[in-house]
């Protein structure tokens, strides 16, 4: 075999980025809610999945069409998409609190994971923030979760418990690079 044919292919080029808005509620709903399905099989009670997707669509559009006052109390929603205008691939949103920005959400399609979207996804989310402490909370269950995040720097600061509107609880853990 000649040498070039065992050159291996080069990296995925990253995806694009945007900032997201109102107009992207219906593509972040169907996002959140199949990334939610993939991260959290066996983990949360499927029941618990299926209210929270119930109303994903309406809540993303009442997050994102909201006014926050000053741009700085302003959540910010990054998108990625296969090219300028492409599909969405996955999506990051950002709420400053109090000094602090937290993490609510970082996911990516399912059939998407594994291809460097998350990890471009959370790079852009902490520069978008330089000065500020970013903080998430990850399910203690879901261990593939709190791999991406320590590999990518963050650090476990302490724990908790997810409350479920049925009454479910499980335990989670503070993430966050200061």
């Amino acid at each position: 075999m000649p040498a070039a044919d065992r050159t291996p292919p080069p990296p995925p080029s990253p995806p694009a980025l945007r900032e997201g808005g109102a107009a992207d509620a219906a593509a972040v709903a169907r996002l959140h809610t199949a990334g939610r399905r993939s991260a959290c099989a066996g983990l949360v009670p499927p029941w618990v999945l299926d209210a929270e997707a119930a109303d994903q669509e309406l809540l993303w559009t009442l997050r994102l069409d909201a006014d926050y006052g000053t741009p700085a109390d302003a959540p910010v929603l990054l998108l990625a998409e296969d090219g300028p205008g492409g599909p969405a691939l996955g999506f990051a949103h950002l709420v400053p609190d109090g000094g602090e920005v937290r993490l609510e959400q970082l996911h990516v399609r399912p059939d998407r994971t594994g291809r460097g979207i998350g990890t471009h996804l959370l790079r852009a989310a902490l520069a978008r923030f330089p000065q500020a402490p970013v903080r998430l909370d990850v399910l203690a269950a879901n261990r593939r979760a709190i791999a991406f995040y320590e590999r990518h720097g963050a650090r476990r600061l302490g724990r908790g418990t997810a409350h479920f509107p049925d009454g479910t609880r499980l335990p989670e853990y503070a993430y966050g690079w200061r």
